[in-house]
């Protein structure tokens, strides 16, 4: 298995920062990212350049993200 370089499912939450932390606390480690157009905060949520979201990737090492309504 080759894990896909995109992300391949969004999961819909009524609060990014809620999943995030109820997901860390289950051993999910979220992706952080800081290039030009895209950084994550200490979190690993990007805010304010459309919904916020937050990437973490399955065990295949597919990504998903965890995505506010």
């Amino acid at each position: 298995h080759e894990p896909a370089t995109f992300t391949i499912l969004n999961f819909p939450v009524p609060s990014v920062d809620e999943a995030v932390d109820e997901l860390t606390k289950r051993g999910v480690s979220f992706e952080r990212y800081d290039f030009p157009g895209l950084k994550t905060d200490e979190k690993g949520i990007a805010r304010g350049q459309g919904p916020d979201i937050a990437w973490f990737k399955d065990p295949a090492g597919n990504i998903l993200s965890v995505l506010q309504e």
